[in-house]
């Protein structure tokens, strides 16, 4: 199944917020340098989804802040 993630990262406060089914916005506190915010942002929804984030990957966006996930159904 894919998800899509809309992220802010250097935030302040941490949150994740369905948006629809299968659409996220997240903000994370880590910086968008050195693949911080993205390890981030697949243990987050690997949480949400309450998968182990070795299940989570990243198929789009690596270097945006519009990224398609892909978890398994």
């Amino acid at each position: 199944m894919y998800v899509k993630v809309r992220v802010i990262a250097g935030a302040k406060k941490e949150f994740i917020e369905e948006v629809s089914a299968g659409h996220f916005k997240l903000s994370v506190r880590e910086p968008a340098e050195r693949n911080l915010a993205n390890r981030r942002v697949v243990e987050l929804v690997a949480a949400h989804y309450k998968l182990p984030p070795k299940q989570v990957r990243i198929i789009s966006g690596h270097t945006s802040p519009s990224k398609i996930l892909s978890i398994p159904d």
